[in-house]
């Protein structure tokens, strides 16, 4: 080629193509992505509820596919059945309570990695409050936490993130964990066992919690987040195989659930359902799990940081009570090495922190 000037151009634009190429294959931003994960499956679990909002956000408004990811949404009626997939590396994604019986599943080689936050309890995010039976309150039977020595209080299992934050609550009026009477019942049963008095007290969830204060069958009586703030109730785990053998698929699926973060916690900003935003991803939450708009926005969100990471100070805490009332199976764990922040920090990066 005898023309210096065009020898010059043809140069500098196939360096420019060489420098473009290690960008398109780790997946920074959406073109990145597709190019990067085109056509990659991914199966993630779901229990088809609220706690849920972001992974239903991040497929109704095609973040998924945006990363050229081929996600199918899996549901299953307890997480806990999610467990023993993923530790096969049948499921991909799941969802996750930081319970003994997690931290058991793990010491008996289920290889999982804690990824992603799914829900915090936080300031103005009490969505799972302490509920107290009406006709106790009303009575004056039950005027301060202390008053609930030798009552009967539900927990949906033992042994769960719950049991955690309900030893917080009663060690902020001198109580004990082993200081009431404990029930174990799942969110809905709980309903019925306020109504007929088979309970006297729960640490209930949303969106059990709004419909069992509506019927008038308990009150709000503790805001859990005045005595554990920013405790770590629900995670987003990935399976060892989709987190070490198929990375790049793996980054791209956090790189949708970071965006579609940003997007939940805009429209649950203050604790309310009516942010940015708040009415298209309330119209996909309604249309995937079934309950009334109307209904939902009177329930209080759970919080998700935007930047999705996970609160090892908050897990750390939890398994070190599992660990004290006994139900930890084996050799103690450090759990930091099942927590891997690394993925949501890299969507942040790649996102600018949006």
């Amino acid at each position: 080629m005898k023309n210096p000037s065009l020898l010059k151009s043809v140069v500098v634009a196939l360096s420019t193509f060489a420098l473009a190429l290690p960008l398109s294959a780790c997946g920074g931003g959406a073109e990145a992505g597709a190019t990067s994960c085109k056509g990659s499956k991914v199966t993630a679990g779901i229990v088809n509820s609220l706690s849920d909002s972001i992974l239903l956000i991040a497929d109704a408004k095609g973040y998924f596919k945006d990363e050229g990811l081929d996600v199918t949404l899996s549901k299953f009626d307890s997480a806990a059945k999610m467990i023993p997939l993923l530790g096969s590396g049948q499921l991909d994604v799941g969802a996750g309570a930081p319970s003994a019986g997690f931290y058991n599943a793990v010491s008996r080689d289920i290889n999982l990695k804690i990824v992603a936050d799914k829900g915090k309890l936080v300031t103005d995010y009490d969505y799972m409050p302490i509920l107290v039976r009406k006709d106790l309150v009303d009575s004056g039977k039950v005027k301060t936490i202390a008053d609930l020595k030798g009552l009967k209080v539900a927990e949906p299992a033992e042994g769960t993130a719950t049991a955690a934050t309900l030893a917080a609550v009663l060690a902020s009026d001198g109580l004990t964990y082993d200081d009431v009477q404990h029930e174990f019942l799942g969110f809905p049963d709980q309903f019925a066992a306020f109504e007929n008095g088979s309970i006297d007290a729960a640490a209930t969830t949303e969106p059990t919690a709004t419909t069992i204060v509506d019927s008038g069958a308990a009150v709000r009586f503790a805001d859990s987040t005045e005595q554990y703030n920013e405790q770590q109730l629900a995670v987003v785990l990935y399976s060892s195989n989709f987190a070490e053998e198929k990375s790049a698929a793996a980054q791209c699926f956090m790189n949708a659930y970071v965006k579609a973060s940003h997007d939940y916690s805009a429209a649950v900003d203050g604790g309310q359902w009516d942010g940015e935003g708040a009415d298209d991803v309330l119209k996909i939450v309604s249309a995937q799990i079934g309950m009334p708009v109307d209904q939902i926005k009177e329930t209080v969100p759970s919080f998700v940081s935007p930047d999705a990471e996970v609160n090892l100070d908050s897990l750390t805490k939890d398994y070190d009570f599992f660990h004290a009332q006994g139900w930890i199976e084996g050799d103690p764990l450090d759990v930091s090495t099942l927590v891997d922040n690394s993925f949501v920090q890299k969507a942040q990066s790649e996102s600018g922190g949006q």
